[in-house]
């Protein structure tokens, strides 16, 4: 497997931005009145690289993986809930099926490794790399390989959507025990302290806290004995084979392939803000491309929002993941834009500008 640096993505430029301004600002209601959706018009032009930007055409990846460190109690679900969440989600009975319905957008879900084999169906791409991911206390999560065939997965679904004519991607993820993959990846990543990354994740009580922070400064505490030096000395990539989940480590490919063709995508809540900081680790310029859905009532997505200088779109005191939260916010973008492209001048519409 060769090895990605996304080379090819280019800083969003601001070329357009005074004739997007312009056009914002001649709608037919006073300066910067509809607020957050004049961010977003903005944002996704200068994206796309036009005045009349669209995203009519989205489409939902779910990246599906199951972690090894649930063996170490870390999740008060068993592992055997990443592959029966996924016949949820093809069955049409999980959150994000059933917002994904109401909005009229396709939902893919990627295998990118569930423990578990699967029957061949429309909906599901199988890109498994392995039946899961190692347990973490005791090994990397990944080899080298793996983590390159992760990579690629993700980047490679968003060839597929690209070759579709999909205009917006949205992401999202299952994968039982990823909040504790996801809190140990940003950890390090960050230099911040494991417990200030570890929340509740899909349930777990003070005492179930207390065991992923534990579990985490186990794994830290391998790593760091058998490389010799503090995790946070690593590169971003040993410290994802170290750490990550194949799900997350796709969505971070997934990202920076959208990126590399100038498709906006939108970020769903702490897993795949974890995401997010991976792959900005591989290349910075991935976070100019991504809208933030929502504020996640995950404990560590509040600093990773700073980290990025973002304004996610919602507030719902959501942390379901499955790319819930970016479906929700979905038709606030679409807003956006009908308002940019579909809504009268003042000058089209006969009306008086004010002073």
């Amino acid at each position: 497997m060769k090895s990605f640096n996304f080379s090819g993505i280019k800083p969003v430029t601001y070329d357009l931005e005074p004739s997007l301004m312009m056009k914002i600002n001649n709608k037919t209601k006073p300066l910067g009145s509809l607020g957050v959706l004049e961010e977003l018009a903005l944002k996704v032009g200068l994206i796309q690289g036009t005045e009349s930007p669209s995203v009519d055409k989205p489409k939902m990846l779910v990246f599906a993986g199951d972690n090894g460190v649930v063996n170490q109690g870390v999740s008060p679900f068993p592992q055997e809930v990443t592959s029966q969440m996924v016949f949820n989600f093809l069955s049409g009975g999980a959150a994000v099926s059933v917002f994904c319905k109401q909005h009229n957008v396709p939902l893919q879900v990627v295998d990118v490794g569930v423990n578990a084999q699967f029957e061949s169906m429309p909906l599901l791409t199988d890109r498994k790399v392995s039946m899961g991911t190692k347990d973490f206390t005791l090994s990397p999560a990944m080899s080298q390989k793996e983590f390159l065939s992760a990579l690629h997965a993700g980047a490679t679904e968003v060839d597929v959507a690209a070759e579709e004519g999909k205009n917006l991607l949205l992401f999202g993820e299952m994968g039982i025990g990823n909040t504790t993959t996801s809190a140990a990846l940003v950890s390090a990543l960050t230099q911040t302290a494991i417990a200030e990354c570890v929340g509740a994740g899909a349930g777990s009580t003070s005492e179930g806290i207390k065991r992923k922070i534990n579990v985490i400064e186990k794994a830290v505490a391998r790593i760091e004995a058998e490389r010799g030096l503090p995790i946070t000395d690593l590169p971003a990539t040993k410290i994802a084979e170290e750490l990550a989940g194949f799900e997350i480590v796709a969505m971070a490919g997934a990202m920076l392939r959208s990126a590399e063709k100038g498709i906006a995508y939108v970020v769903d809540g702490f897993i795949c803000s974890a995401a997010l900081l991976l792959a900005s680790k591989l290349n910075p310029l991935v976070a100019e491309y991504g809208i933030f859905a929502h504020e996640s009532h995950e404990k560590a997505h509040l600093s990773l929002l700073s980290h990025f200088n973002a304004k996610p779109i919602l507030s719902l005191s959501m942390r379901l993941g499955e790319g819930s939260g970016a479906i929700i916010a979905l038709p606030i973008i679409q807003s956006a834009i009908v308002f940019l492209n579909n809504m009268a001048s003042f000058e089209s519409a006969g009306v008086s500008e004010g002073l």
